[in-house]
């Protein structure tokens, strides 16, 4: 990934700090006086752009805060000096892991992060599913498992959290910034917010203000320090239709500082393994069609998955498009959803009573050897890679906010660094931040990428075949809320690599920006592609739908990244 010393510049203050603040210029509390002079001027290039209205409420069209980049060098956990792009230490992780803490979940904390330690991850968080039983029991009880963790595995962070069934809504990864106050701060939420917890006392308090309120109690208590930071994921959004398009845009609108994506792509990924070898299913258990809950405008091509991935993700020009194309960071993750794991020769016991007890018993060995269960590891096949300042769990939550992320299957690739820059200069900004030219520079995409260079845990080197790059303009708040289209964005150069080892560098070159902008970039092994549902004119090369029964998940592997803004001055 390039030789030579590093190049060191001047870092502006990122989205969000460790207390998981707003930047100054762009949280809308804020009058102008109080501004200190460079962040009036980055006030001014964004209203100038037309990304940060007078009046607009904080996070409601906003690009992050421009950042100037710079290369490290840093020692990974395994002793190994890597250079990491951009000046950051990129974690892997996955935030949607399941206990026995959870009806239908199995294992001890410890075996999910002995398991995600041997597969290569560095921080993860522990999601029982909420509701009466977790509420009541579960979130005190997986604690001490979850702190003796931390302990015993120091190159492992580990976070505690939990899926929130969102009123009116799917499932959603809620999690903390470890401290004292953990436990009881995620109890009240759940006791108070969780869809259906509350739904067992009066399902009629139930509704969308009800999400809107529990995420604004948790930008609350981090305002108030009973937590040092908080984080809401929506979790596999298009699956059964439920969470509309205002929904997403609402909870964004109510804590920017906390609801900050959703994920690209499920978990579940071995259901697709064909029989006899698997479940022969649908990949993230992506099977299910419309219901009355479900929201109407949705086309049932929505509740497939494409290349493993989430129609919100996936589709150019679609759901998540729509988002960056109002200005609204909102990010993509992917995790493993880890319940049962596939090929398992252990079980639950009998004499679990898990309604009376909160959780199950410690598993115990038992054959025969689980091939229908639709589950990997932690970090066996999927990873959500996070630029963070260093080994930590403010590092990561921090990075999460400003959207340093990318996520890949299979161990597509093994590193990515990108940096959007004015051309012919050096220093840039990377995924997340916001790139501030005068209007007519031109700017370049540098995006370099260490091949996967060794097999993954399917015992194959994966090869990338290509990397596409897509495009869209920053057009504005939509005047239809329930929009999900964006239709000025679309692949507009793809690179072909076709090897799996040595290291590449692509450069796609912008031209003069008269707009403001994005760019965004995913990548394939090539081995399944079909035009995008909007067209071969916006997406000539897109993932195809998943085939029930048919959808090897190590046969269609892809990598994802968040995009990079461009605003012109």
């Amino acid at each position: 990934m390039g030789h030579g010393h590093p190049h060191h510049h001047h870092h502006d203050a990122p989205l969000g700090g460790g207390d998981g603040a707003l930047p100054a210029a762009l949280d809308g509390a804020v009058p102008d006086s109080e501004l200190s002079p460079a962040d009036l001027s980055r006030r001014g290039f964004l209203r100038g752009a037309g990304l940060l209205g007078a009046g607009a409420a904080a996070g409601a069209s906003l690009l992050p805060g421009a950042a100037h980049a710079h290369t490290a060098e840093d020692v990974d956990r395994h002793g190994n000096t890597r250079r990491h792009g951009s000046g950051y230490t990129w974690l892997a992780g996955d935030h949607h892991i399941h206990t026995q803490f959870s009806g239908d979940g199995m294992y001890r904390v410890s075996d999910h992060v002995r398991h995600a330690s041997a597969y290569g991850l560095d921080w993860m968080v522990i999601t029982d599913h909420g509701g009466p039983q977790h509420a009541k029991i579960g979130v005190d009880k997986v604690n001490p498992q979850i702190r003796a963790a931390r302990d015993a595995y120091r190159d492992m962070l580990v976070f505690q959290g939990l899926e929130w069934n969102i009123p009116m809504a799917e499932h959603g990864t809620v999690f903390v910034l470890p401290g004292a106050n953990e436990v009881p701060v995620l109890k009240e939420f759940e006791n108070s917010f969780d869809g259906t917890a509350v739904g067992a006392v009066d399902p009629s308090l139930v509704t969308e203000a009800l999400a809107i309120a529990g995420v604004r109690f948790l930008a609350r208590a981090v305002d108030q320090r009973l937590i040092g930071d908080a984080l809401f994921v929506a979790n596999h959004p298009a699956r059964r239709g439920l969470d509309s398009p205002h929904e997403l845009r609402d909870w964004r609108d109510a804590a920017p500082r906390i609801a900050v994506g959703f994920e690209a792509a499920p978990g579940h990924q071995a259901a697709g393994i064909p029989k006899p070898s698997g479940l022969g299913g649908s990949r993230g258990g992506y099977d299910k069609v419309p219901s009355s809950a479900s929201f109407p405008g949705y086309p049932l091509d929505s509740y497939r998955t494409y290349g493993g991935f989430d129609w919100m993700t996936s589709t150019v020009g679609g759901m998540w498009d729509s988002l960056l194309s109002e200005g609204r960071p909102w990010w993509i993750t992917a995790n493993s959803d880890s319940h049962v794991v596939y090929g398992e020769t252990a079980t639950r016991p009998a004499t679990s009573d898990f309604g009376n007890n909160g959780h199950h018993d410690d598993p115990v060995y038992g054959q025969p050897t689980l091939l229908t269960a639709d589950d990997f590891w932690p970090g066996y096949y999927t990873r959500t890679h996070v630029g963070a300042r260093g080994f930590g769990y403010a590092a990561v939550m921090e990075g999460i906010r400003a959207g340093r992320v990318w996520v890949d299957h299979g161990g597509l690739i093994s590193d990515l660094d990108v940096q959007l820059r004015q051309h012919g200069t050096r220093g840039g900004v990377t995924l997340g931040d916001t790139l501030v030219v005068h209007r007519g520079a031109r700017v370049e995409l540098v995006i370099r990428i260490e091949l996967a260079n060794t097999p993954n845990w399917a015992n194959f080197v994966p090869a990338l075949a290509r990397v596409d790059v897509i495009r869209g303009e920053v057009t504005g708040p939509v005047a239809d809320r329930d929009t999900f289209l964006a239709p000025k964005t679309k692949v507009v150069t793809s690179f072909a690599v076709g090897r799996s080892t040595g290291s590449v560098t692509l450069t796609y070159d912008l031209g003069p920006i008269e707009t403001a902008g994005y760019v965004r970039l995913r990548g394939t092994d090539g081995r399944r592609s079909a035009p995008g549902l909007l067209g071969a004119a916006v997406d000539p090369a897109g993932p195809a739908p998943d085939v029930a029964g048919d959808a090897d998940p190590w046969q269609d592997l892809w990598f994802y990244a968040n995009p990079i803004w461009v605003a012109p001055r």
